[in-house]
């Protein structure tokens, strides 16, 4: 009786320090908010959230934090300091231009200065935008400023259509990044300038850096030069060659990792 006794305090603390150590991923939606009209004729949020499971959605992306032990939360307001509290990993993904929202929050110095402040603490931010048509670059590039990153008015790895997807293949054998994944697939990207503090993570076959990373203060910044893990290109759609679903893995243990203990 006292063996049991003792297996059930360990069993007991153990979970107590998973859940004070489970490292919280909240997902930007603030600056992306995107809505549409169901058939129902009831507005509701997708494009990029963690609920959508259809092609547009972070769903799987979301799926890998929970299996690395992350818990998911959003954010529907402006960032701050005192509202990014408890967030380990915050996510900014491809923010609202007026094409996609009549009234699109844009990235302003304020924000801009919060989130800075809860890097330096620590915190893990990814920036991840997109081809210039389909992305607010402006704001999105004063924040990315802010880690000598810039995301570029460009396009790379252009894919015409399904009978090519070998042009949006980037190679990733050997990047510490991505441990599993030695092939991706990246379509339709900017590139992106760095100076100090950031680096070039990641490359694709003409050279242009498509990831790269900074250290600020505590903390770590990850920009990406497109949302290139939902649903459609994590879901077994690609040619069996390509492993973006890896690479989802991947990249979400990677950043748990730069989490400071």
């Amino acid at each position: 009786m006292r063996t049991k006794v003792y297996m059930l305090t360990a069993l007991a603390i153990a979970a107590t320090q998973f859940a004070a150590t489970a490292q919280k991923v909240t997902l930007d939606y603030y600056f992306n908010h995107e809505v549409r009209k169901t058939s129902s004729g009831k507005i509701e949020r997708f494009h990029y959230t963690w609920e959508d499971k259809s092609n547009s959605g972070f769903f799987i992306f979301g799926e890998a934090f929970s299996r690395a032990g992350a818990k998911l939360d959003t954010l529907g307001s402006a960032p701050t300091t005192s509202n990014l509290k408890g967030t380990n990993i915050y996510i900014i993904v491809d923010p609202d231009t007026k094409k996609e929202s009549p009234n699109p929050n844009y990235i302003e110095s304020n924000d801009i200065n919060e989130i800075a402040a809860w890097v330096k603490k620590g915190g893990v931010l990814v920036m991840m935008a997109n081809d210039s048509a389909n992305v607010e670059l402006p704001h999105f590039n004063n924040l990315a400023a802010k880690f000598g990153m810039h995301f570029n008015d460009d396009l790379q790895n252009h894919v015409i259509d399904d009978k090519h997807f070998e042009d949006g293949a980037v190679n990733t054998t050997g990047n510490p990044i991505f441990k599993t994944a030695s092939k991706i697939y990246m379509k339709d990207v900017c590139s992106i300038g760095v100076t100090d503090p950031a680096k070039a993570a990641l490359k694709n076959s003409n050279g242009a850096v498509i990831i790269a990373v900074a250290k600020y203060g505590k903390g770590t910044v990850l920009a990406v030069g497109d949302p290139w893990l939902y649903n459609e290109y994590t879901n077994g759609r690609l040619p069996t060659s390509f492993e973006n679903d890896k690479a989802a893995n991947d990249l979400a243990e990677w950043l748990i990792k730069q989490v400071r203990k």
